[in-house]
């Protein structure tokens, strides 16, 4: 964890310190483990598929800020994070800013269009991401 990087962006107001809740990160956890689970149903329109990934992605990243006490008020912060709390490279919490600018324009303009490759990526990204969150929950980071 870069603990620098989150004390400043609680400096700039854009963090705050909430202690940690091990019940809320395990629900996190558990929330975006069945979702993607669920994303991965190929029965399901492409639609619901990147709904549940995204959702997943939101949930096990803020599991990962929230292990370490901090909480965004802001959803695509979360993802930011992601270089702080679990050393993500840059380009996979890109991925996930692209994903949240879809999802906005989805659920604010009713404008969807995702394509096979972003699926892929995003449920990809999702599952190290729960990996890491798992491995870093159970002390083993």
């Amino acid at each position: 964890m870069n603990e620098k990087a989150l004390e400043n962006l609680v400096r700039i107001h854009k963090l705050h310190h909430e202690a940690v809740d091990a019940n809320e990160v395990q629900g996190l956890i558990q929330s975006g483990t069945v979702r993607l689970k669920d994303a991965g149903l190929e029965a399901l329109s492409q639609e619901s598929r990147f709904d549940l990934s995204y959702n997943a992605a939101h949930a096990l990243s803020l599991a990962a800020l929230r292990h370490f006490g901090y909480r965004s008020d802001n959803r695509y912060l979360v993802f930011q994070c992601l270089k702080h709390t679990l050393d993500l490279s840059p380009a996979k919490w890109r991925v996930l800013d692209q994903a949240h600018r879809k999802r906005n324009l989805a659920e604010y303009e009713g404008d969807i269009e995702i394509d096979q490759a972003m699926m892929t990526s995003l449920m990809d990204i999702t599952e190290e991401i729960r990996r890491a969150v798992v491995a870093l929950t159970r002390g083993k980071s």
